[in-house]
């Protein structure tokens, strides 16, 4: 697969990239991942039971889900096509002394051709309103995934609450992600998520939304799918 196939947007790597070293810092720019982390990772663990299980995350960044299924005892691969990231990812691992987490450098669609139902569970979190094409992703999350087993996605949806609450209110009133982070005509509505899922052979089987408190600071998982949401989906 040639530089000019991979769906990537050269944009959004250089984007994350610039930002790799600040990637494990609670208080930088990636505070918001870290404070969603555990509500994520166990709605993740409560449906999927992730020890023992062989794990893939795509679009890892700099592995903090990837860590965090790794320590509730999953064996985890992180692949993304941001070298910086990685690197930032591989190193907090060495540090942290991480059991069963390793890196590379691949897109799904290559991981997928190589490694057709290898893996119990894959994540895809906050990855698909950043790709030319999310459609893609998905199904190579599908072809990832072994039958009977679980598939994560998170995304945001494409409203003008959402426009209101991820741009203008996180990135320029609240500041809590850097302003750019976000292209609101790339949010994906759940109903559009959800065909693409059946059309990849995945079973849509579970939703939950995630919502923020500004003045309290607070995250928490609700039914409301309006502005940040997961999809949990089970291959047949």
């Amino acid at each position: 697969m040639t530089q000019t196939t991979l769906n990537a947007d050269p944009q959004e790597l250089a984007k994350f990239s610039e930002l790799a070293h600040r990637w494990w810092d609670p208080e930088s720019e990636f505070k918001p991942l870290h404070q969603i982390n555990p509500l994520r990772l166990d709605w993740i663990d409560a449906l999927a039971g992730l020890s023992g299980k062989r794990v893939v995350d795509i679009g890892c960044g700099g592995g903090i889900l990837s860590d965090a299924m790794a320590r509730r005892g999953a064996h985890v691969l992180g692949i993304d096509l941001a070298a910086k990231p990685l690197k930032v990812a591989q190193l907090h691992a060495l540090e942290a002394s991480t059991p069963n987490v390793s890196y590379r450098e691949v897109s799904a669609e290559a991981l997928a051709a190589e490694q057709p139902a290898q893996f119990d569970v894959v994540t895809c979190m906050e990855m698909l309103e950043h790709v030319p094409d999310p459609a893609s992703v998905i199904r190579s999350a599908s072809t990832l995934v072994k039958p009977g087993g679980w598939v994560f996605f998170s995304t945001l949806n494409r409203n003008p609450k959402s426009f209101l609450f991820a741009i203008v209110g996180a990135e320029y009133v609240l500041k809590l992600l850097p302003r750019g982070t976000h292209e609101y005509a790339r949010f994906i509505r759940p109903r559009e998520l959800a065909q693409w899922c059946r059309d990849a052979d995945l079973e849509p089987s579970a939703s939950r939304g995630l919502e923020y408190n500004p003045f309290t600071g607070r995250y928490w998982l609700s039914d409301n799918l309006s502005v940040n949401y997961m999809t949990a989906c089970r291959k047949p």
